[in-house]
């Protein structure tokens, strides 16, 4: 068997910078309000006017990580995208990538595991390298939330958190077994569903049109619901787990992390994690304070930063860990 290993990586934010201090002009929260909560000071909204959508800023970044690994765009034999903001209720943006790079027809995945997204995907196009399958897979993480989130006093508490991006990396055959992606750790936990979750505007027998009769403030088909206490509760403890599991499955112990990069999700959780692990802040990558939740795209926003700024060399022992809704978790232990 093969290993995997990343060759290329890239990222695209909107071009808009919405601080809290420009919340605070269309609904009751303040700069101090959000910082204290979520450690968030900024994140990119896209404007409509621009036209940008998950697919084109997916594509921006695919572009730049493929340039980066050196790889022809023909080289490329599948593709997986994680989101769950897609442009199409179906088709997924797999395919729009597909086309707009104009690539053999090859095989388009679509992710749909939200903040833990980029996670699964990165497990599942190494599996298919591992197996000697597909040698060069595009892997993307990118979400347009901003258009579909409730920007009032009412819907402030998931307002406030999250942006648009996106992030991709090229991931390629290793022969050395001691190098490149050493195991991927995936787990699931149904029962906790809809303490974070979206309702699909056709769920059940209500469907679009009767959502707009009804005209229900409450309805979830509006906006997400977040149980944001039991949410953290459940992130701190489910992100220890999987980042010990992963180290367990390779000898490896907490002092071997060079750098950990957890899903962008909220700074608290994230300090929470390097205070347990015992970590310095040269060892954790946070940029949520400018970018705020990108959800499937945080992690390959963070890890394309991290390596452009150097903070990952050779050799170094890299972990990804996200928790999302689901709930759904994971790790990724990387020999760089």
């Amino acid at each position: 068997m093969y290993n995997s290993k990343i060759i290329g990586l890239g990222h695209y934010v909107p071009e808009n910078v919405v601080t809290n201090d420009d919340l605070s002009k269309i609904m009751e929260t303040t700069d101090e309000w959000i910082t204290e909560r979520t450690g968030i000071k900024e994140r990119r909204w896209a404007k409509p006017e621009d036209k940008e959508t998950t697919f084109t800023m997916g594509l921006q970044a695919a572009k730049r990580a493929i340039e980066r690994s050196g790889l022809d765009k023909d080289e490329i034999d599948f593709i997986v995208f994680a989101t769950l903001s897609p442009d199409y209720y179906f088709p997924g943006p797999g395919v729009q990538i597909q086309e707009a790079l104009d690539i053999k027809t090859v095989g388009a995945l679509d992710v749909r595991n939200q903040c833990s997204g980029f996670v699964y995907a990165v497990s599942v196009a190494d599996q298919f390298i591992k197996t000697g399958m597909y040698k060069n897979i595009l892997v993307i993480g990118a979400e347009l939330q901003s258009h579909g989130i409730d920007k009032s006093t009412r819907g402030r508490s998931i307002s406030v958190i999250f942006g648009d991006g996106a992030g991709a990396a090229v991931m390629t055959r290793e022969e050395d077994n001691t190098k490149g992606i050493l195991s991927t750790h995936l787990h699931s936990e149904g029962k906790h569903a809809l303490e974070l979750a979206t309702e699909a505007p056709g769920m059940g027998t209500r469907w679009v049109t009767d959502i707009l009769k009804e005209n229900d403030p409450t309805d979830l088909s509006y906006m997400p619901y977040m149980n944001g206490t039991f949410v953290f509760k459940n992130a701190v403890v489910r992100f220890s787990q999987v980042i010990l599991e992963g180290l367990a499955a390779n000898g490896l112990e907490k002092e071997d992390i060079d750098m950990l990069i957890p899903h962008q999700a909220n700074l608290r959780i994230a300090q929470f994690i390097q205070k347990k692990f015992e970590l310095s802040d040269d060892q954790v990558f946070n940029n949520i304070q400018k970018y705020g939740n990108t959800t499937a795209a945080s992690i390959p926003i963070a890890l394309t930063e991290a390596w452009e700024q150097d903070k990952i060399k050779e050799g170094d022992t890299v972990v990804l860990a996200a928790f999302g809704s689901g709930f759904t978790w994971g790790s990724v232990i990387i020999k760089w």
